[in-house]
């Protein structure tokens, strides 16, 4: 199964006099044109897609997701509203229609893709609350045996010297990290936020985060490449294992 990972594309409304609303917009249009020609079974986008949550801001990334081939799944960011996502993107019928999460599971390919929401209203910081976590270890332990990716926005851990305390209370970070450890079949943990390239092993899986999609946003990416839209491309097998390549869009 081929999965295409962009994060943090923190598009802005078309009308924006911002100079990096043009940029941020061409970057994303780039990469999926890219994405379309690997032939990948589906998209995910792990957060931060817009960076105001207004509702201009959402017609336009919608105007601009329509152009993706494959199905596309996407996770809020602390950046993204909630009640704005779910109007701009009503035709993404996973997206519960209601309550306080947008949580959702992906049943339909060889490989099961968990999507929990990370977002606390008014915080940048991610949340793991009891709600959240017991949602998870629900969820998990449906489908013991089935491959599994998880992605949410926040990383719940530390990164030295470059991302330290962005969750909210460092008991919940522990407290998920402990329910994906109960759950082997957790083969990787995909977040975004962060805007840099990252990997480690974390709760018995490994967690990886990416630079964003929005080039001048991004973090220490080396400066041949720092003008070129990138995404992940993700190769899972129905064992649970994952090898993930940069693809570095150029002209």
């Amino acid at each position: 199964m081929l999965i295409a990972q962009i994060s943090d594309t923190h598009i802005l409304a078309r009308s924006s006099e911002q100079a990096a609303s043009a940029s941020r917009a061409e970057a994303l249009r780039r990469c999926i044109a890219d994405i379309n020609r690997q032939g990948v079974d589906v998209v995910v986008h792990t957060g931060d897609t817009v960076h105001n949550g207004t509702a201009d801001e959402y017609a336009y990334l919608r105007e601009i997701l329509a152009d993706l081939d494959a199905p596309l799944f996407l996770i809020p960011g602390n950046r993204d509203r909630r009640d704005a996502l779910r109007d701009a993107l009503d035709h993404l019928s996973y997206l519960p229609r209601n309550g306080d999460h947008l949580h959702y599971v992906i049943e339909d390919y060889p490989v099961r893709l968990v999507a929990m929401d990370s977002v606390a209203e008014g915080e940048r910081k991610g949340a793991f609350c009891a709600r959240r976590l017991a949602w998870l270890e629900e969820t998990l332990a449906l489908a013991p045996d089935r491959p599994t990716i998880l992605f949410i926005h926040h990383p719940p851990f530390d990164i030295a010297r470059r991302f330290v305390g962005g969750y909210r209370h460092p008991r919940e970070a522990e407290d998920l990290a402990a329910v994906v450890n109960r759950h082997p079949q957790v083969g990787q943990l995909l977040c975004g936020h962060v805007h840099f390239l990252h990997r480690e092993p974390w709760g018995g899986t490994t967690a990886a985060t990416m630079p964003s999609v929005a080039v001048d946003l991004r973090k220490e990416v080396d400066a041949a490449i720092e003008a070129a839209p990138l995404y992940l491309l993700h190769v899972a097998s129905t064992d649970g294992g994952l090898v993930s390549h940069t693809r570095i869009v150029t002209p």
